[in-house]
């Protein structure tokens, strides 16, 4: 089992990375807010991974802190909830904003998330709510080592690299370049673009 991961950031491409360590490649999917406080290509990380194994499927899923990777595991366990929903789920909103939802009973946060329907939302409330009873929701365990907040590096079409990353997490195309097109001229880069599309998603 693959736990953690400590190596440099050789490719960035939401909700994709590539990680060398010591010569080897990992390919991780990450939620976008772990991708939000990646460095700059070339430069050093250290994210905690779950690896899912399927039938025909063996793939790595990397957070920037251990809150995220547990939180990742329980929503897993939810009947109807896969690891490509949880990455989605993840990357529309942090770990503690999840938590809030699930503690106040907010459906109508859930369903704007791709993949979350009505029951699917009050399933996540009912199933989660005892097993997060416990969780604090102010303050972050991110590993002081795992990564400092740096600009996105510009380059490619920003556009069209934000548009494929919401499709991948889940968001119908249309439904995604128009949540693009909406904040294009407030980023500069495609993960600035990712994040003001997330925010305003449902709006």
């Amino acid at each position: 089992m693959i736990g953690r991961l400590k190596g440099t950031l050789i490719e960035k491409s939401p909700p994709d990375l590539l990680i060398d360590v010591q010569g080897v490649g990992y390919e991780v999917h990450a939620p976008m807010t772990t991708i939000f406080n990646l460095p700059e290509v070339g430069r050093e990380v250290v994210l905690y991974t779950h690896l899912s194994v399927s039938e025909n499927l063996h793939s790595l899923y990397a957070f920037g802190s251990k809150k995220e990777k547990q939180l990742f595991r329980e929503l897993i366990k939810v009947n109807g909830v896969g690891p490509k929903l949880a990455l989605a789920i993840l990357s529309g909103m942090t770990a503690d904003e999840f938590v809030r939802c699930v503690h106040d009973g907010d459906a109508a946060v859930l369903v704007k998330l791709p993949g979350v329907g009505k029951k699917t939302a009050e399933r996540l409330i009912i199933e989660m709510r005892d097993r997060l009873k416990d969780w604090g929701t102010s303050a972050s365990d991110t590993s002081p080592e795992a990564f400092e907040l740096v600009a996105g590096q510009g380059g490619g079409d920003s556009v069209q690299e934000a548009t494929s990353a919401l499709v991948a997490l889940g968001y119908k195309p249309q439904d995604a370049s128009k949540a693009i097109n909406k904040v294009k001229k407030d980023a500069n880069t495609s993960e600035d673009l990712i994040r003001l599309a997330l925010k305003n998603m449902g709006k």
